[in-house]
Protein backbone atom coordinates (compact mmCIF):
# COMPACT_ATOMS: atom_id res chain seq x y z
CA UNK A 1 0.00 0.00 0.00
CA UNK A 2 1.74 3.43 -1.48
CA UNK A 3 1.89 6.43 0.59
CA UNK A 4 2.77 9.69 0.01
CA UNK A 5 4.31 12.03 2.87
CA UNK A 6 4.63 15.48 1.97
CA UNK A 7 7.82 17.48 3.05
CA UNK A 8 7.33 20.83 4.79
CA UNK A 9 8.30 22.83 2.33
CA UNK A 10 5.49 21.65 0.00
CA UNK A 11 2.69 21.71 3.08
CA UNK A 12 4.01 25.30 3.49
CA UNK A 13 3.50 26.15 -0.51
CA UNK A 14 0.01 25.12 -0.98
CA UNK A 15 -0.78 27.21 2.21
CA UNK A 16 -1.66 24.53 4.12
CA UNK A 17 -0.70 23.31 7.99
CA UNK A 18 0.37 20.09 9.79
CA UNK A 19 -0.65 18.94 13.34
CA UNK A 20 2.99 17.86 13.78
CA UNK A 21 6.09 17.15 12.18
CA UNK A 22 7.10 14.02 12.05
CA UNK A 23 10.98 14.02 12.93
CA UNK A 24 12.38 10.93 11.06
CA UNK A 25 16.21 10.54 12.44
CA UNK A 26 19.12 8.97 11.48
CA UNK A 27 18.88 5.64 11.62
CA UNK A 28 15.06 6.35 10.54
CA UNK A 29 16.31 7.70 7.28
CA UNK A 30 19.14 5.43 6.00
CA UNK A 31 19.14 1.95 8.38
CA UNK A 32 17.26 -0.15 6.10
CA UNK A 33 15.55 -1.79 9.21
CA UNK A 34 14.78 1.39 10.84
CA UNK A 35 13.33 2.83 7.56
CA UNK A 36 10.41 -0.04 8.55
CA UNK A 37 9.78 1.39 11.74
CA UNK A 38 9.45 5.11 10.16
CA UNK A 39 7.01 3.55 7.87
CA UNK A 40 4.95 2.23 10.46
CA UNK A 41 5.02 5.47 11.86
CA UNK A 42 4.12 7.07 8.68
CA UNK A 43 1.09 5.03 8.21
CA UNK A 44 -0.40 5.26 11.77
CA UNK A 45 -0.83 8.76 11.52
CA UNK A 46 -1.82 8.71 8.46
CA UNK A 47 -4.60 6.37 9.72
CA UNK A 48 -5.47 8.48 12.30
CA UNK A 49 -6.23 11.15 9.72
CA UNK A 50 -3.10 13.52 11.33
CA UNK A 51 -2.02 16.00 9.49
CA UNK A 52 1.72 15.79 9.47
CA UNK A 53 4.58 15.94 7.70
CA UNK A 54 8.62 15.34 7.42
CA UNK A 55 11.68 17.89 6.85
CA UNK A 56 12.91 15.69 4.03
CA UNK A 57 16.34 16.80 2.64
CA UNK A 58 15.93 20.10 4.53
CA UNK A 59 16.02 17.98 7.95
CA UNK A 60 19.89 17.12 9.59
CA UNK A 61 21.46 15.38 12.30
CA UNK A 62 20.55 16.61 15.84
CA UNK A 63 23.63 16.91 16.62
CA UNK A 64 23.36 14.28 19.71
CA UNK A 65 26.14 11.59 18.88
CA UNK A 66 28.83 14.27 18.54
CA UNK A 67 27.66 16.18 21.88
CA UNK A 68 27.23 12.62 23.39
CA UNK A 69 31.31 11.88 22.13
CA UNK A 70 32.19 15.47 23.69
CA UNK A 71 32.53 17.55 20.43
CA UNK A 72 30.06 20.31 21.59
CA UNK A 73 31.13 22.78 18.90
CA UNK A 74 29.90 20.26 16.19
CA UNK A 75 26.44 19.77 18.10
CA UNK A 76 25.79 23.67 18.91
CA UNK A 77 26.91 23.77 14.47
CA UNK A 78 24.50 20.88 13.67
CA UNK A 79 21.43 22.43 16.23
CA UNK A 80 21.64 25.63 14.77
CA UNK A 81 21.28 24.79 11.34
CA UNK A 82 18.06 22.67 12.71
CA UNK A 83 16.66 25.46 14.40
CA UNK A 84 17.12 27.67 11.98
CA UNK A 85 14.83 25.65 9.39
CA UNK A 86 12.41 25.02 12.45
CA UNK A 87 12.09 28.23 13.84
CA UNK A 88 11.45 29.23 10.05
CA UNK A 89 8.35 26.81 9.33
CA UNK A 90 7.13 28.21 12.54
CA UNK A 91 7.41 24.04 14.07
CA UNK A 92 5.74 23.95 17.50
CA UNK A 93 4.64 20.09 17.30
CA UNK A 94 7.45 17.52 16.83
CA UNK A 95 6.79 13.66 16.96
CA UNK A 96 9.91 11.39 16.55
CA UNK A 97 10.83 8.07 16.63
CA UNK A 98 14.40 8.52 17.87
CA UNK A 99 14.61 8.96 22.08
CA UNK A 100 17.70 10.37 21.61
CA UNK A 101 15.93 13.38 18.67
CA UNK A 102 13.53 13.46 21.38
CA UNK A 103 16.24 13.98 23.77
CA UNK A 104 17.88 16.53 22.32
CA UNK A 105 15.10 18.46 20.81
CA UNK A 106 13.15 18.34 24.07
CA UNK A 107 16.08 19.40 26.20
CA UNK A 108 18.82 20.63 24.85
CA UNK A 109 17.55 22.96 22.10
CA UNK A 110 15.72 25.42 23.96
CA UNK A 111 18.50 26.98 25.19
CA UNK A 112 20.04 27.68 21.61
CA UNK A 113 16.55 28.89 21.04
CA UNK A 114 14.27 25.94 19.55
CA UNK A 115 11.33 25.76 21.71
CA UNK A 116 8.90 22.90 20.88
CA UNK A 117 6.37 20.53 22.15
CA UNK A 118 8.66 17.12 21.42
CA UNK A 119 6.98 13.66 21.78
CA UNK A 120 8.26 10.58 21.59
CA UNK A 121 6.43 8.52 19.31
CA UNK A 122 4.83 5.95 21.58
CA UNK A 123 3.46 9.06 23.47
CA UNK A 124 1.73 10.13 20.69
CA UNK A 125 0.53 6.64 19.88
CA UNK A 126 -0.44 6.37 22.69
CA UNK A 127 -2.57 9.50 22.81
CA UNK A 128 -4.31 8.35 19.64
CA UNK A 129 -5.52 5.49 21.32
CA UNK A 130 -6.89 7.43 23.99
CA UNK A 131 -8.77 9.56 21.92
CA UNK A 132 -9.93 7.14 19.65
CA UNK A 133 -8.49 7.89 16.50
CA UNK A 134 -6.63 4.67 16.11
CA UNK A 135 -8.45 1.92 16.38
CA UNK A 136 -6.78 -2.16 17.04
CA UNK A 137 -8.47 -4.89 15.42
CA UNK A 138 -10.17 -7.17 17.48
CA UNK A 139 -8.51 -10.16 15.92
CA UNK A 140 -5.07 -8.77 16.22
CA UNK A 141 -1.95 -11.14 16.04
CA UNK A 142 -0.52 -9.91 19.02
CA UNK A 143 -3.29 -10.91 21.63
CA UNK A 144 -2.50 -13.25 24.35
CA UNK A 145 0.86 -12.93 23.33
CA UNK A 146 3.50 -12.68 26.26
CA UNK A 147 5.45 -9.43 25.00
CA UNK A 148 8.64 -7.67 27.33
CA UNK A 149 9.45 -4.23 26.70
CA UNK A 150 13.21 -3.18 26.88
CA UNK A 151 13.01 1.03 28.14
CA UNK A 152 15.45 3.22 26.03
CA UNK A 153 17.92 4.91 28.69
CA UNK A 154 17.06 8.44 27.25
CA UNK A 155 13.13 7.72 27.23
CA UNK A 156 13.55 6.31 30.76
CA UNK A 157 15.98 7.16 32.78
CA UNK A 158 16.52 9.99 30.84
CA UNK A 159 12.71 11.79 30.44
CA UNK A 160 11.13 9.37 33.43
CA UNK A 161 8.56 8.33 30.23
CA UNK A 162 7.76 4.37 31.22
CA UNK A 163 4.14 4.54 30.94
CA UNK A 164 3.43 5.57 27.15
CA UNK A 165 4.69 2.70 25.47
CA UNK A 166 3.32 0.29 28.07
CA UNK A 167 -0.24 1.80 27.96
CA UNK A 168 0.00 1.24 23.99
CA UNK A 169 1.37 -2.19 23.96
CA UNK A 170 -2.04 -2.76 26.73
CA UNK A 171 -3.90 -1.74 23.71
CA UNK A 172 -2.73 -4.97 21.90
CA UNK A 173 -4.55 -7.34 24.82
CA UNK A 174 -1.14 -9.18 25.36
CA UNK A 175 0.45 -10.79 27.92
CA UNK A 176 2.55 -7.81 28.95
CA UNK A 177 5.66 -9.24 31.16
CA UNK A 178 8.30 -7.08 32.87
CA UNK A 179 11.91 -8.32 32.56
CA UNK A 180 14.22 -8.47 35.81
CA UNK A 181 15.97 -4.99 35.07
CA UNK A 182 13.46 -2.72 33.87
CA UNK A 183 12.25 0.97 34.01
CA UNK A 184 14.54 3.24 36.43
CA UNK A 185 16.12 -0.31 36.67
CA UNK A 186 16.63 -1.26 33.29
CA UNK A 187 19.79 -2.13 31.32
CA UNK A 188 21.10 -0.36 28.99
CA UNK A 189 21.41 -2.06 25.31
CA UNK A 190 24.58 -0.80 24.64
CA UNK A 191 24.37 2.00 22.00
CA UNK A 192 23.20 4.67 23.75
CA UNK A 193 25.89 7.86 24.45
CA UNK A 194 27.40 7.27 21.06
CA UNK A 195 28.56 3.65 21.76
CA UNK A 196 26.62 2.90 18.57
CA UNK A 197 29.02 4.37 16.65
CA UNK A 198 32.05 3.12 18.15
CA UNK A 199 34.19 -0.07 19.19
CA UNK A 200 33.00 -1.89 22.05
CA UNK A 201 35.46 -1.35 25.18
CA UNK A 202 37.15 -3.53 27.05
CA UNK A 203 35.15 -6.31 29.33
CA UNK A 204 33.74 -10.13 29.80
CA UNK A 205 30.85 -10.14 27.62
CA UNK A 206 28.80 -7.73 25.18
CA UNK A 207 26.12 -5.43 26.90
CA UNK A 208 23.01 -6.46 24.65
CA UNK A 209 24.26 -9.89 25.44
CA UNK A 210 23.69 -9.50 28.86
CA UNK A 211 20.66 -7.95 28.59
CA UNK A 212 19.41 -10.92 26.19
CA UNK A 213 19.63 -12.97 28.58
CA UNK A 214 16.89 -11.06 30.57
CA UNK A 215 14.87 -11.08 27.78
CA UNK A 216 15.08 -15.14 27.74
CA UNK A 217 14.63 -15.02 31.49
CA UNK A 218 11.01 -13.15 31.01
CA UNK A 219 9.99 -15.88 28.66
CA UNK A 220 8.88 -13.52 26.06
CA UNK A 221 8.27 -14.44 22.62
CA UNK A 222 8.28 -10.69 21.33
CA UNK A 223 10.89 -7.80 22.34
CA UNK A 224 9.01 -4.39 22.33
CA UNK A 225 11.27 -1.15 21.44
CA UNK A 226 10.93 2.07 21.27
CA UNK A 227 14.19 2.87 19.46
CA UNK A 228 16.02 2.23 16.33
CA UNK A 229 19.30 1.84 18.40
CA UNK A 230 18.16 -0.80 20.64
CA UNK A 231 16.34 -2.50 17.80
CA UNK A 232 19.55 -2.67 16.11
CA UNK A 233 21.40 -4.07 19.48
CA UNK A 234 18.16 -6.52 20.39
CA UNK A 235 18.21 -7.77 17.13
CA UNK A 236 21.81 -8.85 17.24
CA UNK A 237 21.37 -10.42 21.53
CA UNK A 238 18.83 -12.62 19.89
CA UNK A 239 20.46 -13.53 16.80
CA UNK A 240 23.97 -14.31 18.88
CA UNK A 241 21.86 -16.41 21.47
CA UNK A 242 20.41 -18.50 18.28
CA UNK A 243 16.45 -17.78 18.91
CA UNK A 244 15.41 -15.60 15.93
CA UNK A 245 12.73 -18.43 15.07
CA UNK A 246 11.22 -18.12 18.34
CA UNK A 247 11.72 -14.43 19.66
CA UNK A 248 10.36 -11.53 17.37
CA UNK A 249 12.15 -7.38 17.77
CA UNK A 250 9.74 -5.09 16.99
CA UNK A 251 9.34 -1.60 17.56
CA UNK A 252 6.25 -0.40 18.96
CA UNK A 253 5.28 1.19 16.18
CA UNK A 254 5.63 -1.95 14.14
CA UNK A 255 3.21 -3.97 16.49
CA UNK A 256 0.62 -1.61 16.45
CA UNK A 257 0.26 -0.75 13.24
CA UNK A 258 0.23 -4.59 12.48
CA UNK A 259 -2.13 -5.14 14.73
CA UNK A 260 -4.10 -1.96 13.07
CA UNK A 261 -4.23 -3.94 9.93
CA UNK A 262 -1.88 -1.17 8.35
CA UNK A 263 1.01 -3.12 7.44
Amino acid sequence: MALTVPTLAEMNARGESTEVLFWVGCAGSFDDRAKRITKAIARILHAADVPFAVLGSEESCTGDPAKRAGNEFLFQMQAAQNIAVLNGYGVKRIVTGCPHCFNTLKNEYPELGGEYEVLHHTQFIQQLINDGRLRISDGNPFKGRRITFHDPCYLGRGNGEYDAPRAALEALDADLVEMRRCKKNGLCCGAGGAQMFKDAEKGDREVNHERTDDVLASGAKVVATGCPFCNTMMTDGVKNAEREKDIDVKDIAELIAEAADLL
